[in-house]
């Protein structure tokens, strides 16, 4: 049996002949002459005289490019070794700041083997100056830097292979952003429309909507909304909501009950583990014929008030208060509001991303700052009054997170007023 202190297996070496191999090892690199360090260095180096003459060059370098010594030395230049595009950027870059600085540092060249490839490289060249301050010979030291160009490559391929799919990716989104919103708002006589869909973002299919659209004759319904989140999941809630609300107007166009078959709708098929929901306001449009203009009846699910913004220069919200997210609740409670459009009142729907984009101090922008807004456009027409939001949107920058929707719909003056 072994004392403690020993081992039979030979796994520990006694500390004297640890000891002994350790001091053995640092003798055979004490050995090690500088010469040998210089040839086979895992670089390579070369000295060269002012005018770029090889005066001195090591084995590894040599190996690389696969030529003699005698070939060399005396005999060529530094620049003799690069590839045509090295040379002239060693002509007219490399050599003359090496002259201004007296040192370069980390350049990437490309040098000629004899079998006709390339070898990337990276180089520092040093001036050698003597006692008196006149430059001698130019000292360079070259790092192979294929590991390097193959990883630049690959990184760069894979850069480009990105940029590619995200440029996909970005017409995919814009391709469906366009079918969830109509092509063309219809022509509804006695009445202007305009409508404006702002991307905050082109990675991302956002959840707002719109649409307007003939039902039984002399009625047309709209409608403006927001489902919560973006992506393919808001997208598929989307175009569920926009051909529900269509079949459900169609069915029986009173605005709350529109929205009640949403809500039944949404709760029903995303009341599990992922649940989703949208604020909607839907609107029914009558025109009145002996007193002209239109009436609306807005029915809203949460959404923002509408504003209207009347011939006579004032502006005010059109409040469904009360009215609850669509999809949340198995029986949501739906607000409405009626009013009258005459000659020269605007309505303006929108959906939340306005009143959210942060402003340059970075506060929100809010429903009120959106009611001056509109107080000191009224009175206008659709295509202006859009056309003022997208302008206010721009000033956002990149404080808008979220898309916007807008719709407007005015009753045009007559000729003679508008002259007026």
């Amino acid at each position: 049996m072994n004392s403690g202190g020993e081992t039979g297996s030979g796994e520990h070496r006694p500390p004297g002949r640890q000891a002994g191999a350790e001091n053995a090892a640092f003798s055979a690199l004490l050995e090690d002459s500088a010469e040998d360090l210089y040839e086979h260095a895992p670089c390579g180096y070369l000295s060269t005289l002012m005018d770029g003459t090889i005066a001195k060059i090591n084995t590894t370098l040599l190996d690389w490019l696969g030529h003699e010594r005698g070939d060399l030395v005396g005999r060529r230049t530094f620049s003799d070794l690069l590839t045509v595009g090295g040379r002239l950027y060693h002509e007219t870059h490399f050599a003359p700041l090496l002259r201004i600085q007296g040192e370069v540092s980390g350049i990437a060249l490309e040098l000629r083997t004899t079998d006709g490839g390339r070898l990337p490289v990276l180089v520092t060249s040093t001036v050698k100056t003597g006692d008196d301050g006149r430059p001698l010979l130019i000292r360079t030291t070259v790092f192979d830097a294929r590991d390097r160009r193959a990883y630049e490559t690959e990184l760069l391929r894979a850069r480009r292979q990105a940029e590619r799919e995200r440029e996909e990716l970005m017409r995919l989104n814009a391709t469906l952003q366009q079918t969830l919103l109509p092509p063309t708002l219809v022509n509804v006589p006695g009445l202007d429309v305009a409508a404006y869909y702002h991307v905050a973002s082109t990675d991302m299919v956002g959840g707002d909507f719109y649409d307007l659209f003939p039902l039984s004759a002399g009625t047309w319904g709209l409608f403006l909304g927001d489902v919560c989140g973006k992506g393919a999941a808001a997208a598929a809630v989307t175009s569920l909501a926009r051909y529900t609300l269509r079949a459900a107007a169609v069915y029986d166009p009173d605005p709350v009950a529109v929205l009640g078959n949403l809500n039944t709708v949404l709760h029903h098929e995303y009341n599990g583990h992922d649940p989703r929901f949208c604020t909607v306001v839907f609107g029914l449009l009558t025109p009145e014929g002996e007193h002209g203009g239109f009436r609306i009846t807005l029915a809203g699910g949460g959404h923002p008030p509408a504003l209207l913004l009347r011939a006579d220069g004032s502006a005010d919200h059109v409040d469904t208060p009360g009215g609850q997210l669509i999809g949340v609740l198995p029986d949501a409670h739906i607000a409405t509001a009626t009013v009258h459009l005459a000659a020269g009142d605007t309505l303006l729907l929108y959906t939340d991303g306005l009143t959210e984009a942060r402003t340059g101090g970075g506060d929100r922008y809010g429903d009120e700052a959106l009611l001056d807004f509109a107080r000191a456009l009224a009175p206008t027409t659709a295509s202006d009054a859009v056309a003022a939001i997208r302008d206010l949107l721009d000033t956002f920058g990149t404080g808008i997170d979220d898309d916007t929707a807008v719709l407007a719909i005015n009753v045009p003056r007559p000729p003679s007023e508008e002259q007026q």
